[in-house]
């Protein structure tokens, strides 16, 4: 044994008669409520029961299936009039076990309908101010018209298929059941107006520039697109009220888009006819660019864009795209679009790092926009698996931050004259590192967004931090040396004050998007920290990074839920964390945590008050008991002042036979007998129980660290007490000195207390010496 055990055996039979005494006198003190096991209460009753179609572990169980939807699409762009034509043919492949009677497609685009309810969901008064345009379209102009128009649908032998449309669902009510294991294909045929999405915040449309009459398109959501269907939902037929973003099987397309021969695309998939639409010199810079893994090279130059948006071609030109394994497609098309790209190596096979910009958004994208796709591929890959696919483009379109498969639309626009502030420059990279960031989540582990929008936005958060502070340490020349990135979120202490707002407008994690308040807030900030604070804090990195990791392997290409994020964490980590779920995830808790109270105790020859009504109350005394060492608080009566300063074995002579009869000379020399003992009360006035971070400050400057588990609270929701042993005198005590657990009120963190200025103190102190 080592003089650590040692001094620790002393200090439990120290300890041992106290303990006895207080056993009892915590059943009397303990209030009803303080003695709560629902925070630790295992989410058997919130879990579904697990089945052959996803396992207790997290995993996809045997007989998991999922749907496949096949689409050939052909697609023109009406530039003049901002109009989109289509035409589609959808092979729908039923893996699941059941017949299904009917088939539900999504009409997304009928959010924009003129009769659309979605504008009267929600319950609004007057403004105090708003936008000129914002007031136009709410009380002058007409209603845009955006909705689907449908031609036709057709069966596979060209005949009309019966359908009926319920806002942006449209069941097809297919004339027999499609069988387990069957498939059906039918064809769909349609058009809508193109909505400015500068005016109404649509998550596609276009911008229009006046001062050239140029429009520039970022297009999504523009086809009908198959609904899923699942063994935990059956047909995921939820409106789409616009919020609560989007549900979609894998499958995959071969899409034909005809826009004017002077614009330049790109879109989800691999470009098939690249020498069709490619110029000679475009042609050679993309192979340069291929080969090109330091810097991007441009395709397309500004001076080329310039020239281009002077003309407006009555051509055409279609560019072909094939698509294996995606859950959506999206593409983006304008004349005034600067193109760059670069190569990057992921897991041996070379990814194309590609932006499309007008020269509106330069300097700023053309010196930023690739490193961020190219820092996001590096970080989320090392996190999760190897980015499967063979490009990823972000593409510059004002106000926006949209992700679908392989592209992404981007804000982030300097000033006319070329300047930009900090807070452009991070918005901008930051929003390319979250929207490139969903091709993992949810574009390949494809959760459902309908439902559970933070399975999506807070997941990817999370990693947007990591790729955040990663690209900070990367690129010097962009974020100073010795700084760190400053992310918006992810960081405990910036969920705080939406964890101390008014409970009134808090909804928990757990919530559809629709139904929130602070979506921002909910859905993206306070998930990405508390996967932060479970990495930094609770799990540490290598079993977080290990559990999370697994959980993105298990699921890409897939649907999980909820409870397969969940389970998957605790089964690849042995760390029970349902406690962390509950408080975080299905509640509004927040995290408080403080110091209540400290007390001195020193060896003492004598039984205390307490423990001397003790025996009298059972008739006991001395001999009734095994050699007893006595504690007594310096504030008691029980306290001999001349006793101080005097090591335990000095004061008792039962602790110094102890020693002399079970050990050597040369183990009672390594001894280190503490003088000074403090029995701490800590509080929790916050729900949530968290590990209890502490740094205790002695006399003579040092500090010790130390993280009792959140276990620490199971038995006592309110308060718990510890007891340190010490050879030096306690000065300071502070609970969690990092900020590492979002606690919202750093107030009672200290011992002693510190004295807080108030407002008019700080006021004082900051125009002194103006």
């Amino acid at each position: 044994m080592n003089k650590i055990k040692y001094c620790f055996a002393s200090l439990l039979f120290l300890f041992g008669a106290l303990g006895m005494a207080q056993e009892e006198e915590v059943k009397e003190e303990r209030k009803p409520g303080h003695y709560n096991q629902s925070k630790f209460k295992q989410l058997y009753e919130e879990f579904s029961t697990p089945n052959t179609y996803r396992s207790a572990s997290g995993a996809p169980g045997p007989d998991y299936y999922q749907q496949q939807a096949d689409y050939v699409m052909n697609i023109e762009l009406d530039d003049k009039n901002a109009k989109i034509y289509g035409e589609e043919t959808i092979t729908y492949h039923n893996n699941s076990p059941e017949d299904l009677e009917f088939l539900w497609v999504q009409l997304d685009q009928n959010v924009r309908a003129k009769d659309s309810k979605s504008p009267l969901r929600n319950g609004n008064g007057v403004n105090f101010a708003y936008t000129a345009g914002n007031f136009a379209q709410t009380y002058v102009t007409e209603p845009f018209d955006g909705g689907f128009n449908i031609d036709f649908v057709k069966d596979a032998s060209g005949k009309p298929l019966s359908y009926t449309i319920n806002q942006t669902m449209m069941r097809l009510n297919i004339p027999q059941p499609l069988k387990s294991g069957e498939k059906i294909s039918f064809s769909i045929k349609w058009w809508y107006n193109i909505p400015d999405h500068t005016v109404n915040r649509a998550r596609s449309g276009f911008e229009y520039f006046a001062k050239d009459g140029n429009r520039a398109y970022v297009i999504a959501q523009f086809f009908p697109r198959m609904a899923v269907y699942s063994d935990v939902e059956g047909w995921q037929n939820h409106q789409f009220w616009g919020s609560g973003e989007f549900a979609l099987p894998f499958g995959n397309y071969d899409v034909s888009i005809t826009v004017p021969a002077d614009h330049v695309l790109d879109a989800t998939g691999v470009l098939q006819n690249r020498d069709e639409v490619f110029s000679k010199e475009m042609m050679k810079r993309y192979k340069q660019a291929k080969k090109s893994y330091d810097k991007p090279v441009l395709i397309v130059t500004q001076e080329e864009a310039e020239a281009a948006e002077q003309g407006f071609s009555e051509n055409k030109k279609t560019w072909k795209f094939k698509a294996t394994n995606v859950r959506d497609y999206g593409f983006a098309t304008s004349r005034k679009f600067i193109w760059d790209m670069q190569a990057v190596k992921i897991g041996g096979k070379d990814v194309m790092a590609v932006s499309l910009y007008p020269k509106e958004g330069n300097p700023l994208w053309e010196d930023m926009s690739t490193k961020a796709v190219v820092q996001t591929l590096h970080t989320y890959s090392k996190h999760t698996f190897d980015y499967p696919y063979h490009k990823a483009i972000s593409v510059h379109a004002k106000n926006q931050g949209m992700e679908y498969p392989m592209i992404c639309w981007n804000y982030g626009r300097p000033n006319e004259d070329g300047t930009y502030s900090d807070r452009t420059k991070y918005g901008m990279i930051s929003v390319i590192i979250h929207e490139v960031g969903h091709n993992f989540f949810p574009m390949i582990v494809n959760s459902d967004e309908r439902q559970w929008g933070w399975m999506d936005e807070g997941l990817d958060t999370f990693m947007q931090y990591l790729a955040e502070q990663e690209f900070g340490k990367n690129f010097p020349e962009v974020v100073a040396p010795n700084e760190n990135y400053p992310s918006r979120r992810g960081e405990p202490s910036k969920i705080v004050p939406y964890m101390s707002g008014d409970q009134d407008f808090i909804a928990p994690i757990m919530s559809n998007p629709e139904n929130v308040y602070k979506l921002g807030p909910n859905a993206y900030g306070k998930p990405a920290t508390a996967l932060n604070i479970l990495r930094e804090t609770v799990m540490g990195k290598e079993l977080f990074d290990h559990a999370f990791k697994t959980y993105a392997q298990r699921w890409k290409f897939k649907h999980p839920t909820p409870e397969d994020f969940f389970r998957t964490m605790e089964d690849a980590s042995a760390v029970d964390l349902d406690w962390y779920w509950r408080g975080w995830f299905y509640t509004t808790d927040y995290v408080d945590i403080g110091v209540k109270g400290v007390k001195k105790y020193y060896v003492s020859s004598k039984p205390n008050q307490e423990m001397q009504k003790y025996m009298e109350d059972r008739n006991l005394t001395e001999a009734d008991f095994p050699p007893l060492v006595y504690l007594a608080e310096e504030d008691s009566e029980d306290f001999l002042p001349e006793l101080k300063g005097k090591s335990p074995t000095e004061i008792s002579q039962n602790l110094k036979e102890f020693m002399m009869d079970n050990m050597t000379a040369e183990e009672r020399a390594q001894v280190e007998e503490p003088k000074f003992f403090y029995e701490i009360t800590f509080d929790k006035p916050g729900g949530i129980p968290m590990p209890l971070i502490v740094e205790y400050t002695y006399a003579d400057g040092s500090t010790e660290s130390v993280t009792y588990p959140p276990e620490i609270w199971r038995k006592n929701d309110a308060e718990v007490k510890r007891v340190l042993a010490t050879q030096k005198e306690l000065v300071g005590i502070v609970v969690d000195p990092k900020l590492e657990t979002a606690d919202i009120d750093t107030a009672n963190n200290s011992w002693p207390k510190k004295e807080e200025k108030s407002d008019f103190d700080k006021f004082k102190e900051s125009i002194k010496g103006k």
